[in-house]
């Protein structure tokens, strides 16, 4: 079956991202405002159904109703969500409930610990399910870029995130299916199943990209990218 994606944003995964976490001071409120573009980007192409694709501890679905647990991070937040649901996902559908998004969606981890090859399977298998799909993948890179991040200073890391950057910015995905899965391990590169998703979802030829982010604040590398099929026109259905 021919594959149907209509498009793919790319945003990073950290709690931050949750204005109830982060209280009234708005932080990296330039991350927040490329993620919010990304998404109204992908909704402007009306897709059929969304899937939001992250990591998470196994491959498997969530309930489309799935929501972030919020007491889960900040246990004075009475208001919760699933609990249980990965981060990725989470955050995902908070992304889409704040883009005013009511359509149908389908929640989907990669575990960490999936191989590419499964990885490439699952992101092929999204895109031949007969739907117009837009696919919304959540995944943070490394998190040792500087002495502070969260894993200390690796010195791979800014190479690995770079090689990155270089594929979505060439639209050169199938290079994401080449990461070291042990080296993203090493460096607490959560983003590596869900890239290696997208990589099996919109295979050759290139999509056509454009980076709208990408820093690494607190030492993580967070990208925000949008993908599309070359050829295609705006809103086309």
């Amino acid at each position: 079956m021919a594959t149907t994606i209509a498009a793919a944003a790319l945003c990073p995964s950290p709690p931050l991202l949750c204005p109830q976490l982060t209280g009234r001071s708005p932080v990296l409120p330039e991350l927040r405002a490329a993620c919010a573009q990304v998404v109204g980007r992908l909704l402007s192409q009306d897709p059929d159904v969304i899937v939001v694709v992250g990591p998470g501890p196994a491959t498997g679905t969530w309930a489309a109703d799935s929501r972030l647990d919020l007491s889960a991070f900040a246990p004075a937040i009475a208001e919760g969500g699933t609990g249980g649901v990965p981060l990725a996902l989470g955050l995902g559908a908070m992304l889409l409930d704040q883009a005013g998004y009511r359509g149908p969606r389908h929640l989907q981890a990669a575990g960490h610990d999936e191989p590419a090859g499964a990885c490439a399977k699952l992101g092929a298998e999204l895109a031949g399910s007969g739907d117009r799909t837009g696919l919304l993948v959540m995944g943070d890179g490394s998190a040792r870029r500087t002495l502070k991040a969260p894993g200390y200073l690796d010195p791979r890391a800014a190479g690995f995130d770079f090689g990155v950057e270089r594929a979505i910015r060439a639209g050169d995905l199938a290079a994401l299916l080449d990461l070291d899965q042990a080296l993203a391990r090493d460096l607490m590169a959560t983003g590596r199943p869900a890239w290696q998703v997208l990589a099996g979802a919109m295979p050759a030829p290139a999509p056509a990209t454009e980076v709208l982010y990408c820093d690494d604040p607190f030492g993580v590398a967070y990208l925000v990218a949008y993908l599309r099929p070359r050829g295609a026109e705006a809103g086309s259905r």
